[in-house]
């Protein structure tokens, strides 16, 4: 799944070395060193990316990198944003909500069609391999944020008052609600540590990506920061539940 997962998050011109030097250190310190398979606490795809983007920054940012579906460069719609007008920022976008949406924009290949991670959710939902609380959980701390945002305008900030619509189309929202926080191992495993889990990814994905207008694309940092908290959630959830039985039974 890092192997296929992978190469989905990254822009299309990054050199292939790179994407095996990430891909080996994702699978060997965020999966092997922790027993192998079904032991790691940190997805292994995300934390592949997470090291080319520090460790090669130049071929992870910027707007040249990324290439919209017709093969012309161009910068990304949340890159557009950032410097728009804040009483409109959407009006700053060359792409309708609809192209967002189906994915005739730039961006990486696994995160500008929504409409595919809905396909994918739907899949993951039947087979049972992805947990609706984890996703549904995620969609409602990010509605929440957003709103928040949206009631305190900010004239330095543009992001603040763009709708939760757009947010939920574009960047890596979608796929990362969809194949990334769901991820059976690195999530959490209580019921009642799902829905916190989700939530937290969800607010972290909008607060980051709004607070820093330098780091619009925020929802890799949310699930990894998601991934450390969950067996702590799972923690409390399973204590409390000793504690209620310890009561019920005297």
């Amino acid at each position: 799944m890092t192997s296929l997962l992978l190469p989905l998050t990254l822009p299309p011109t990054i050199p292939l070395w790179q994407v095996a030097v990430g891909a080996s250190f994702g699978v060997i310190f965020a999966k092997e060193v922790f027993g192998g398979v079904g032991k790691n606490f940190m997805n292994p795809a995300l934390a592949s990316r997470a090291f080319i983007y520090f460790a090669y920054p130049a071929q992870m940012t910027g707007d040249k990198i990324w290439t919209a579906v017709d093969g012309i460069s161009s910068a990304t719609p949340l890159g557009a944003l950032a410097q728009a007008n804040p009483g409109d920022p959407t009006a700053v976008l060359d792409i309708s909500w609809f192209q967002a949406f189906i994915g005739t924009i730039p961006g990486s290949m696994g995160e500008t069609s929504t409409l595919a991670c809905l396909l994918g959710a739907a899949l993951l939902l039947v087979t049972g391999i992805g947990s609706w609380r984890i996703m549904l959980a995620m969609l409602i701390g990010a509605v929440v944020t957003t709103f928040c945002f949206n009631l305190l305008p900010n004239p330095a900030n543009p992001l603040y008052a763009v709708p939760i619509h757009y947010h939920l189309v574009l960047g890596g929202f979608a796929f990362g609600l969809v194949f990334m926080a769901t991820d059976p191992v690195s999530a959490a495993q209580t019921q009642t540590g799902k829905w916190l889990y989700g939530l937290l990814i969800g607010f972290l994905a909008i607060f980051i990506r709004v607070a820093n207008p330098a780091y619009p694309e925020s929802v890799m940092l949310a699930i990894l920061l998601g991934n450390v908290f969950a067996p702590l959630f799972d923690y409390f959830v399973v204590r409390a539940n000793i504690k209620r039985r310890i009561v019920r039974h005297g």
